[in-house]
């Protein structure tokens, strides 16, 4: 919040309530994106921004469309979902590319190791892929990780704004030679 980023979770208790109260007492945007399950709870009471959603695979386009990054803490099922889909779509070229950190090193590490030992040895996934995780404990890494993409690709998109304009400006001036 604190570097400029709103808060997107679930909207439910636990670690996405944390989150949202987080946002919501440092002054910044704290969003909840609820699914509507039959024994799930509603959204948390640190939510500014509430949306309901009746299907998974909407909830995780939204969560993926607007994502600056993915800090992914220890979850079930939906949240593999949610990581999978993530990745997925970074490595396919589906989304920009944002950072995934996964939060908790003991929790992920089995994980990781699995994909090192299965996917990774048998060539269903590249190298690069697993470059698209970065796994930590440390809240300040977690952070870092999220602000250098951003601000490496703030610097990217200055540059091809200035080389845009610079190519426009020869492009001009030549035309101008031309009917001058």
């Amino acid at each position: 919040v604190k570097q400029g980023f709103a808060i997107i979770t679930g909207g439910g208790p636990g670690i996405m309530e944390a989150a949202n109260r987080g946002a919501k007492e440092a002054g910044g945007l704290s969003i909840g994106a609820n699914i509507e399950l039959p024994f799930e709870q509603g959204l948390n009471e640190y939510v500014d921004l509430g949306m309901q959603f009746r299907y998974f695979f909407v909830r995780k386009v939204m969560f993926v469309k607007y994502a600056e990054g993915f800090v992914i803490f220890p979850g079930g099922f939906g949240t593999l979902d949610e990581l999978f889909e993530a990745l997925t779509l970074i490595q396919t070229g589906k989304v920009e590319h944002f950072p995934v950190v996964l939060y908790g090193k003991d929790y992920w590490e089995g994980l990781m190791q699995w994909i090192r030992d299965k996917p990774l040895y048998e060539e269903k996934v590249s190298p690069e892929d697993l470059d698209l995780l970065t796994i930590t404990s440390d809240i300040d890494e977690a952070c870092e990780a999220i602000t250098r993409h951003r601000d490496s690709r703030d610097q990217e998109r200055k540059e091809a704004a200035s080389q845009k304009a610079t190519r426009q400006a020869v492009t001009d001036a030549a035309e101008g030679r031309k009917g001058g």
